[in-house]
């Protein structure tokens, strides 16, 4: 009897694939492995080294063409969203194994949710005003907040989510403007944004918000020399990749002051090790990487993944292949 194929799902830190999507036919037919928990290194290895399959939520395990290399089954690889920056997928072409790829959902809008949130909760001290309930206190002289109507927001971005919340600005009666590295005064007009020089928008910004796409151009973007630029009031948020700042230099900024405050979604290693700076940098409102967590999305990519892997199973063309 031929052996039933080994299908690994990989990333499924919020244990909800199998919540929205049937895997009972799949898993009677393959050897099917669910891990819930980050994967690196040798602990990565030695769960997918006889995959026939792995299937992987976003990037969240990193897979090298020395780590593809090692795994002589493999016959499909499968990600989740459109695009995985931790995945070598040269070496997966060099060998013919075929990449795959799912439905995204929602999650322009839902990032741009969360960079509102942030914002807010950083702007009006919500985890500090919380706190000073929990402590048994009502106002003390920081609860006298400042407002955003009137003041700038600076969007570094300006695509489908920058454009989501650059709107949200102006309908709080922000001023709103804009740089990329590609951004014309045209086309920020066409947006109902003004496009101003970089190093303007670092200056004048109450709220400096990151929705850049990481490359040679702008990784690091955010580094020592423009951190320093930015108003002591000033909030920058990051809701886009961790590598649009030098985290280091962030850090020391915080510290000094200015920025006056930060909010990040995204970090450089997930989940942020315990013994990180970041755990302690004042004026640092972080979330666990939120910004497409949520159900219609996870809904997606779990439809997605079975539908793909019972393609495969079936010998079918697989629905949606990685271009």
């Amino acid at each position: 009897m031929q052996a039933k194929p080994k299908i690994v799902v990989l990333g499924d830190y919020e244990q909800s694939l199998q919540r929205f999507a049937d895997w009972s036919n799949i898993g009677q037919r393959a050897d099917l492995h669910f891990h819930h928990e980050p994967l690196l290194g040798e602990n990565l290895y030695e769960a997918v080294k006889d995959a026939d399959v792995i299937a992987l939520v976003r990037d969240r395990s990193p897979f090298n063409a020395e780590l593809i290399a090692r795994l002589p089954k493999l016959k499909l690889f499968l990600f989740t969203g459109a695009r995985n920056n931790l995945l070598d997928h040269q070496a997966l072409i060099d060998r013919g194994i075929p990449i795959a790829c799912t439905p995204g959902g929602p999650s322009k809008e839902t990032t741009a949710e969360l960079t509102w949130a942030l914002i807010l909760a950083a702007s009006k001290n919500i985890v500090g005003q919380t706190q000073l309930l929990q402590q048994g206190q009502w106002r003390n002289p920081e609860s006298v907040l400042p407002m955003l109507s009137g003041q700038r927001l600076g969007i570094i971005g300006l695509g489908s989510i920058g454009g989501i919340v650059a709107k949200v600005g102006a309908a709080f009666g922000m001023d709103v403007v804009c740089w990329s590295p590609n951004m014309t005064p045209e086309r920020a007009r066409a947006a109902h944004c003004e496009y101003v020089p970089l190093d303007t928008l670092l200056q004048t910004s109450k709220i400096v918000s990151l929705h850049l796409v990481v490359g040679q151009n702008t990784k690091g973007l955010i580094n020592k020399e423009r951190l320093q630029l930015m108003r002591a009031d000033s909030i920058l948020v990051n809701t886009a990749r961790s590598a649009l700042i030098v985290t280091a230099d962030l850090v020391e900024a915080l510290k000094m002051g200015r920025p006056g405050k930060a909010a990040l979604d995204v970090f450089d290693i997930e989940p942020i090790p315990t013994d990180s700076p970041l755990r302690s940098t004042p004026n640092l409102l972080m979330s666990p990487h939120l910004g497409f967590i949520a159900e219609p999305i996870f809904s997606h990519f779990a439809k997605g993944m079975t539908e793909t892997i019972q393609a495969w199973l079936d010998g079918k063309p697989i629905p949606l292949p990685f271009k």
